[in-house]
């Protein structure tokens, strides 16, 4: 019997044992060798696995530095930086849906497209989608969990002043940096160093581990500034209400510490309300009483006074042939408006004689009133620091013209900024001593340079204390309860080298007499309401907050107070005739 035809054909292959034995080698070696691998990597050579692992959840962060606070005398706060977020993203990580982008979009009250734009820029490692804000926006953005989307602690400067203190404070950028003002000035001081720091996030982005601190924050210096809040709110007050009522261009004000120098308010109108992040306009930025010069006009007569006092030729009494109000010299005429024929020097201030102060400084040597006027410190810095402070303009006495010295003896032909010609008055408030200008609270007496003998300080106070009487071109500038010093100025204003019929109104004066604690200078630009003499339109401003001022520091009275203050004189002002001057021969004779 053939038994091979009976075997039943199944179509399983046998294979030989030895490929079953060979194949079960080869696996396992694959196992032994992948085995080795990770053994290698993680225990010979770990840095490529570290690497990896800590590129995908290791981050450095900045850390933002908690910028100073700026504080007036008193320690109120006029400038604090409050804690924010920002929200930031890593484009290649982030994970979102098109509901979850229209949500951060409600939230952040942004444009959906624009988030959309900055999350697809995947060839950036670090985008912001929006800085600053506030921490109760900041939680909502975290409870939506996007991965990839993370909150980082900056900080945003807050001004309680707002548009009170603007142009003195100036203001910071998105990241705390000052832009304008004394934030630019003190940067360096309230600024600090930013730290940084290695984290571990989450594939949402949250931080779940702090690693090392590679650099810690060095927080800013809190600086306490010269300024008094109430007085600087009182200085804003009146200047604004004044430019409106004289429907004028520009108003500012400072406010002096007589016996230090230190600014305790200083004001301009308009002004922008520096927590808006919207910039305002560059002209309104411009602090006016630091950046801005401006034609002195009569507000310089005491220093003229003052030098020709020290040259020992007049005294107080001396009288002035004053031409019954007209001088020509050559072809050109100085005028006042009262006509006199002769005034003493006392007089000649109080009736603000433009003549006369003329006669005085062409009876000296144009070298001496010059270097009088410098040593006051006109054509100078006044060391403020303020960003773009102007130094003012006091040309070199070597080329000047008899006419020229004539018109600049009453402020025509050179130019001040009001922080600048405030300053000057500290000399008449001090026994003849120019102190420094402090924007910084000064907590020892500060020493000044001696510019005039006291003898010629205190005859020019005297003759300042005139000015503010019934017969003088400045009666509003009374405070009641208290004797008054101080000066009307009115200028034409000079555009392209001629001068135009507007004008610059001022005044600057010091109380009580007895003992100078304050001195206040005003300036109003082009009053546009029917009035423009300084006696008229920047005397009451002055009036108004020094009254003001004098009783919230305490000072004491140092005259009657009345129930009533008196019915005010028409007030006799002096006018201005403009002289823009080629050759001209000085007058001879009689001063």
């Amino acid at each position: 019997m053939n038994h091979v035809g009976n075997i039943k054909t199944t179509g399983i292959v046998a294979l030989p044992p030895w490929r079953s034995r060979l194949l079960f080698v080869l696996l396992m070696f694959g196992f032994l060798v992948l085995i080795l691998r990770a053994v290698y990597l993680q225990t010979i050579q770990d840095d490529f696995l570290q690497m990896k692992g800590d590129a995908r959840s290791n981050r450095t962060i900045g850390i933002s530095a908690h910028r100073g606070m700026v504080a007036d005398r008193n320690g109120e706060p006029l400038a604090i930086s409050t804690p924010v977020e920002a929200v930031w993203a890593i484009p290649q990580e982030v994970e979102i849906t098109l509901k979850q982008v229209k949500q951060l979009a409600q939230i952040m009250e942004m444009d959906a497209r624009e988030i959309k734009n900055r999350l697809s820029d995947t060839n950036r490692d670090f985008v912001y989608i929006k800085r600053q804000l506030p921490p109760e926006q900041a939680e909502k953005i975290v409870k939506l969990g996007v991965p990839g989307i993370s909150l980082r602690r900056e900080y945003r400067r807050y001004y309680p002043g707002g548009e009170v203190t603007a142009h003195l404070l100036g203001f910071t950028d998105v990241d705390d940096n000052g832009q304008e003002g004394l934030e630019l000035a003190l940067q360096n001081q309230l600024g600090g160093k930013a730290g940084s720091q290695k984290v571990v996030q989450d594939r949402k982005g949250r931080i779940v581990e702090d690693l090392v601190s590679i650099r810690a924050p060095k927080p800013g210096k809190d600086l306490m500034l010269s300024i008094d809040s109430k007085i600087q709110y009182l200085a804003h007050r009146e200047i604004k209400a004044a430019v409106v009522k004289h429907q004028a261009k520009t108003g500012s004000i400072v406010v002096l510490d007589a016996q230090t120098g230190e600014v305790l308010a200083l004001a301009n109108w308009p002004s922008y309300n520096p927590n808006n992040r919207a910039k305002p306009e560059v002209q309104v930025l411009r602090n006016y009483a630091v950046t801005d010069l401006f034609e002195p006009g009569s507000t310089l007569k005491p220093f003229t006074v003052a030098a020709a006092l020290e040259s020992g030729k007049v005294t107080p009494r001396t009288l002035i042939n004053t031409e019954h109000g007209t001088m020509t010299m050559g072809s050109w005429k100085i005028s006042d408006t009262h006509p006199t024929d002769r005034l003493s020097v006392a007089q000649i201030i109080q009736k603000s004689s433009n003549i006369g102060t003329a006669k005085l400084a062409l009876g000296m040597k144009p070298e001496t009133l010059w270097r009088s006027l410098n040593a006051s410190g006109f054509g100078t810095s006044t060391g403020s620091g303020f960003p773009g402070e102007a130094s003012g303009k006091l040309r070199g006495y070597a080329g000047w013209r008899p006419i020229e010295q004539a018109t600049l003896s009453y402020g025509h032909g050179m130019s001040v900024n009001l922080l600048q010609l405030a300053r000057a008055y500290t000399i008449f408030a001090n026994d003849g001593e120019l102190k420094p200008i402090s924007l910084l609270k000064q907590e020892t007496p500060v020493k000044g340079e001696l510019i005039y003998s006291a003898k010629t300080a205190h005859a020019i106070l005297d003759m300042l204390e005139m000015v503010v009487q019934a017969d003088g071109t400045a009666p509003q500038a009374r405070v009641n309860g208290y004797r008054v010093a101080g000066k009307t100025g009115t200028a034409h204003k000079l555009e392209g080298g001629q001068y135009v019929s507007r004008y610059i109104s001022s005044f600057v004066g010091l109380a009580p007499v007895s003992n100078p604690r304050l001195i206040i200078a005003v300036m109003i630009n082009e009053p546009a309401n029917g009035q423009h003499y300084g006696g008229l339109v920047a005397a009451p401003i002055f009036s108004q907050v020094m009254g003001e001022s004098l009783r919230l520091l305490n000072v004491p009275n140092d005259a009657p107070v009345q129930s009533e203050p008196p019915l005010l004189a028409r007030v006799p002002v002096p006018g201005v005739v403009p002289v823009s001057l080629p050759h001209a021969e000085p007058l001879r004779g009689e001063i």
